[in-house]
């Protein structure tokens, strides 16, 4: 039997399970939940950055168009391409300005 973590999104007030080995996203759609908000599902879009708070975790390759290494350090991440080793707490994390883009 495989272990069942909870995930706590705290900034929507919601909370999930998600199984070993199963990455967050999939889990909060399998249970017609939708506190992240849903793209691609593959890590090519960048909607699903989250920024995880506290727990443990492991993370498939993620596009760095979206995710920098800084933001890594940080703990955001794409949920799409985050399996879960303990409980978490997150949040919504925005996603970045273009990198083209200048400050006014």
């Amino acid at each position: 039997m495989s272990a069942r973590f909870e995930i706590t999104v705290e900034d929507k007030g919601a909370q999930f399970q998600c199984r070993e080995e199963q990455r967050l996203l999939h889990a909060m759609q399998a249970q017609g939940l939708a506190p992240i908000p849903v793209g691609c599902k593959g890590g090519g879009c960048g909607i699903c950055r989250v920024q995880i708070i506290q727990g443990e975790y492991e993370i498939r390759k993620m596009n760095r168009d979206h995710v920098t290494e800084e933001d890594e350090r940080k703990g955001i991440v794409l949920s799409c391409r985050v399996i879960p080793k303990s409980n978490l707490s997150l949040r919504l994390a925005p996603k970045p300005k273009a990198s083209n883009e200048s400050a006014a």
